[in-house]
């Protein structure tokens, strides 16, 4: 399923005399789920976002598919790891939070922005988006903990499975 919200709020993006002001979206709270909110926060490719869309539902060998709610709101563009976890609401439950950022759309594996949410707030790692449904699912039924995904990276940072 696919949150999409629709025209944003307009907010001052400096300070100054309303004719020195620019305005942009303003980011407001983001949807609740039950599922792991993937959170699309680079528009540069289209293109990309579909892959992106089409790798979280194709299943592995074994079947298994990430619960996800995938979010593509342009207010929410270039938001950072610290400022997304600050729009989440005090409802949701999911132990992460994934952000389809400009490095993730960029390469063809789709590296996607994990960040923690319970003992590990705030840190991440990188997951390639065919091996999301192993994170996810993993740390929702707390049968791993995030610090043995993040251990499991390569040197570039990413995890590519185990």
């Amino acid at each position: 399923m696919a949150a999409k919200l629709t025209e944003p709020n307009w907010c001052p993006d400096r300070e100054g005399s309303p004719a020195q002001q620019r305005y942009r979206p303003c980011m407001t709270q983001l949807p609740f789920s039950v599922d792991a909110l993937v959170v699309r926060t680079d528009f540069s490719s289209d293109a990309a976002w579909d892959a992106l869309r089409a790798a979280l539902s194709t299943p592995n060998e074994d079947d298994f598919l990430a619960n996800v709610e995938l979010v593509d709101d342009r207010r929410f563009a270039d938001v950072l790891p610290e400022d997304a976890i600050g729009l989440l609401s005090a409802e949701y439950e999911h132990p992460l939070l994934i952000l389809a950022d400009k490095q993730a759309l960029a390469s063809e594996e789709l590296p996607l922005l994990v960040i923690g949410l319970r003992a590990e707030r705030g840190q991440r790692f990188r997951v390639v988006a065919e091996w999301l449904w192993s994170v996810e699912n993993n740390l929702a039924i707390s049968n791993m903990d995030f610090k043995e995904f993040a251990s499991a990276v390569e040197d570039d940072g990413v995890l590519r499975g185990f």
